[in-house]
């Protein structure tokens, strides 16, 4: 499946799609390769069709998606790209200023029991504390006869009374199967709306047939009427629709840290490739902000509560690194009170003006730059090597700049759960050195003091 990143001999390419909609998705496979590999051929192929009616079926004329090879010289440079947005559909909705962006409050990744009340009551008052928007009610929050009535132990008339009450919007969880059997969608989004709900996280469908496109399009259309935020889960690859459809807000499709529930397989390697394939097709639904941080030989995975691997500033760097306009903040508010880096999480901002690869290699470190307002923020991370980065800050305006930097501590190489800060006054022609501990990263941020 697409994104697919090529490195050739000239350039780096990056294969994906633009504006699919009432079609199939595109996958890609190895047709023919020669000698010792040096030249291989691709073939495209689209994904058949449940049921058993061929790949695409379609009236004349029409436009078909459109098939993107994104290409530079440096890698970095392909993060910058805005290639797939600008080739989608311009947007659709008459209105879009109910759709705001913001970090979540979230349950499921760090969850020990069945939710309940409580849960969630702590979860609203904990995104009230940090100035989040929003907190999602994961698998658990609904009956399990219908999403349209809550759990036994989820008692929703106390926890919307209390979530007006602060100022933070909801959001619930929903397998697509209980969206789709008899319409029920066309019962839930208007009482979801009636509710005060915020958006609806969709899940397990796990296809891009021409049949599921045409369902992510049908249910993205009928929330936007009832002034919902879609989050696709088990989900394809974005192709833009968030330009088309601005509440489809982020979309998951992206192996990310809940994985480190059950596996080894969210590394640095991972997070440091993850920019330069999946994130260059869309905003990624990845989950960051595990605070129990491990350096690699002392992670574990299937215990209680969930790890994650690296350090603290790395997975702060997560937040800029990996883009979405909603973020879930994975953690529990136990692990989040009175630790360090919480401050960073209270002034990290969700969309972005403006971004700049300042320093980058694939599956190795990134360093990236991203403006939001007259605020930049950086963001850096490496793999299992230690590196010291010089990064130029010539992308700041001109002016003075005051700086503040969380980064890895002299000890994070032993005690991921560390870190140091700095603060300075800087003008855009300073420079940094980022020390980065393995698996580790930093997080920056400038505001304007004087011009």
């Amino acid at each position: 499946m697409l994104p697919l990143l090529v490195k050739s001999p000239a350039a780096w390419v990056a294969i994906t799609e633009s504006d699919l909609y009432d079609w199939a998705g595109m996958w890609v496979n190895r047709a023919s390769q020669t000698g010792n590999g040096s030249s291989v051929t691709l073939a495209a192929r689209l994904a058949p069709r449940l049921d058993g009616q061929g790949l695409v079926k379609s009236a004349f004329p029409r436009h078909s998606p459109w098939r993107t090879l994104i290409i530079a010289r440096q890698p970095g440079r392909l993060i910058e790209s805005d290639l797939v947005l600008n080739l989608a559909s311009p947007c659709v909705l008459a209105d879009t200023t109910w759709v705001k962006p913001g970090i979540a409050s979230w349950d499921w990744w760090s969850q020990v029991t069945r939710p309940s009340t409580a849960t969630y009551r702590e979860l609203i008052q904990f995104s009230a504390e940090m100035g989040w928007p929003y907190v999602l009610l994961d698998a658990g929050w609904s009956s399990r006869a219908s999403i349209l009535a809550s759990s036994p132990s989820v008692n929703m008339e106390e926890l919307l009374a209390l979530a007006k009450e602060k100022k933070v919007g909801l959001w619930l969880w929903a397998h697509w199967t209980s969206m789709d059997r008899n319409d029920t969608y066309l019962q839930a989004f208007p009482l979801y709306e009636r509710w005060g709900i915020a958006g609806v996280k969709i899940d397990f469908m796990n296809r891009d047939d021409q049949e599921m496109v045409n369902w992510y399009e049908k249910i993205v259309k009928a929330a936007a009427q009832h002034h919902l935020m879609v989050s696709y889960h088990g989900a394809f690859k974005p192709t833009g629709m968030i330009r088309t459809y601005p509440n489809q807000i982020t979309r998951e499709g992206i192996l990310g840290n809940e994985y480190n529930r059950w596996s080894a397989r969210v590394t640095p390697e991972h997070k440091t490739t993850l920019p330069f394939t999946r994130l260059l097709a869309g905003p990624a639904d990845f989950t960051p902000g595990g605070f129990l941080n491990r350096q690699l030989d002392q992670f574990k995975f299937n215990v209680s509560p969930t790890e994650v691997q690296g350090t603290r500033c790395a997975e702060l760097a997560l937040f800029i690194c990996l883009e979405s306009p909603i973020i879930h903040a994975c953690d529990r508010p136990s692990h989040y009170r009175g630790q360090a880096g919480l401050d960073f999480l209270k002034v990290i901002p969700t969309v972005w003006d403006d971004t700049r690869a300042l320093d980058c290699a694939v599956g190795e470190h990134v360093v990236i730059a991203r403006r939001n307002g007259n605020r930049w923020f950086l963001g850096a991370l490496t793999d299992r090597n230690s590196r010291d980065i010089p990064v130029r800050l010539d992308f700041l305006g001109p002016g003075s700049w005051k700086l503040k930097v969380w980064k890895d501590a002299a000890d994070s190489d032993t005690n991921g759960e560390h870190l140091a800060t700095e603060e300075r006054v800087v003008t855009s022609s300073d420079a940094l050195t980022l020390h980065l501990a393995r698996a580790g990263g930093a997080v920056a941020c400038f505001e304007l003091v004087s011009p």
